[in-house]
């Protein structure tokens, strides 16, 4: 079992930047691969970054590709969402989200929710215009 904790949301300007934090219970925490999905309001919930479990390969939506950087910190069980440029677009709950993977199988299809076994309760970001 995993439990995630998500914090770092809160209000900015557009054009600024806001730095989350999702930490992580349990041993195998390194086995995992990671994702930060996003549901705006009256919108379905979306693939936001994914990081494998040596953070060696990462994978970003078109709509943050640049301005987002995901990282994880294996020693510190916890997974970062360095969100820069935010736009009013950005403004969602955001979700951390973790996946088991044994067979390598699943981490292909990082960017569908379905493929996560565990989710965190999420963290309200808001971008003002």
């Amino acid at each position: 079992q995993v439990q995630l904790v998500e914090s770092g949301g809160g209000l900015v300007q557009a054009g600024g930047s806001l730095r989350l934090s999702c930490a992580a219970s349990g041993r195998t925490f390194s086995t995992y691969f990671m994702g930060w999905f996003r549901q705006a309001p009256g919108k379905e919930r979306e693939f936001v970054a994914s990081i494998m479990w040596n953070g060696g390969n990462t994978y970003y939506a078109d709509s943050v590709k640049g301005r987002f950087t995901i990282s994880r910190d294996n020693a510190k069980n916890t997974v970062y969402l360095q969100m820069n440029s935010l736009k009013p677009e950005d403004t969602a709950v955001y979700y951390c989200a973790a996946a088991r993977d044994p067979a390598g199988v699943r981490r292909q299809y990082y960017y569908r929710d379905s493929s996560y076994d565990y989710w965190g309760q999420g963290t309200q970001v808001t971008v003002s215009s």
